[in-house]
């Protein structure tokens, strides 16, 4: 549903019904959160935030990562409970805007977007030059349910459909018909800080990349990222041609300017 829009203007999207309220802690153990549903989901009618900080809807609303992220700590921390009915066919795109229109209405948010000096990895295209093609059109194939198999050597076999896989010791990124633009998101998330493309390769493109950590009990948690960042690193220049190197860079950022703590009443 739609909500009415002055004349020559575009209905900004909404969800049909939407709660939001201070969260209670969920049964006996205490503070429980869960999230799920909406467009690509087993329930793309229905999505819910039960006992989550703001954060947790700030990020898909606006595709962000922490480092993306410059406002009130609170948003980490003041937990609350969303629940929302989805307009049947809503693509992905409408669904974040959904989110930042009832942050917008129930928290009054307003935030900018502006560029900051950090330190962050640049990907730039290395002496060997790119070792992959363009891509070609593929159907937009849902992953196969079930576990992932394993090649001989322990890398996870990657299906059409499937972008990443991670496991003890192995990772492994397929990029069918992608900008470089998205892989560098991918690394980003993996590397737990900022990647700038700057390899000027404006094309979509197929390609595969595998790395295996030194520790083979070591899989891909904040907790292993120095075990991590030097296996993914190498393997991104010597399979792909690509290389990354750290720097201090500008980095869009997004700036909250007004968040208040109490949601307007459903």
């Amino acid at each position: 549903m739609l909500c009415p829009a002055a004349s020559g203007q575009t209905p900004k999207p909404i969800f049909e019904v939407a709660s939001v309220k201070p969260a209670t802690p969920l049964g006996p153990g205490g503070m429980q959160s869960d999230a799920g549903g909406g467009p690509g989901t087993n329930d793309p009618g229905r999505y819910h935030c039960h006992n989550c900080p703001i954060f947790w809807v700030l990020s898909p609303a606006y595709d962000l990562e922490l480092y993306e992220y410059s406002g009130p700590d609170w948003v980490h921390s003041v937990r609350y409970d969303f629940d929302a009915n989805i307009p049947p066919g809503t693509t992905h795109e409408a669904f974040r805007s959904m989110l930042q229109n009832l942050l917008a209405d129930r928290f009054k948010l307003v935030v900018h977007r502006e560029k900051r000096d950090m330190l962050a990895y640049e990907l730039t295209v290395a002496r060997i030059g790119p070792k992959f093609h363009e891509g070609v059109p593929h159907d937009d194939s849902k992953p196969e349910p079930g576990p992932l198999k394993k090649d001989k050597d322990g890398f996870p076999i990657l299906t059409p459909g499937t972008s990443m896989a991670l496991g003890p010791g192995h990772g492994r990124i397929r990029s069918d018909n992608q900008p470089l633009a998205w892989f560098a998101h991918l690394l980003s998330q993996q590397l737990q800080g900022p990647v700038v493309d700057n390899t000027g390769l404006q094309a979509r493109y197929d390609f595969m990349v595998s790395w295996a950590f030194k520790n083979p009990g070591v899989s891909a948690t904040s907790d292993d990222i120095d075990e991590l960042q030097p296996a993914l690193i190498e393997a991104v220049q010597s399979q792909l041609g690509l290389k990354l190197a750290k720097k201090k860079m500008p980095v869009e950022v997004l700036v909250v300017d007004r968040l208040e703590r109490t949601p307007t009443e459903n």
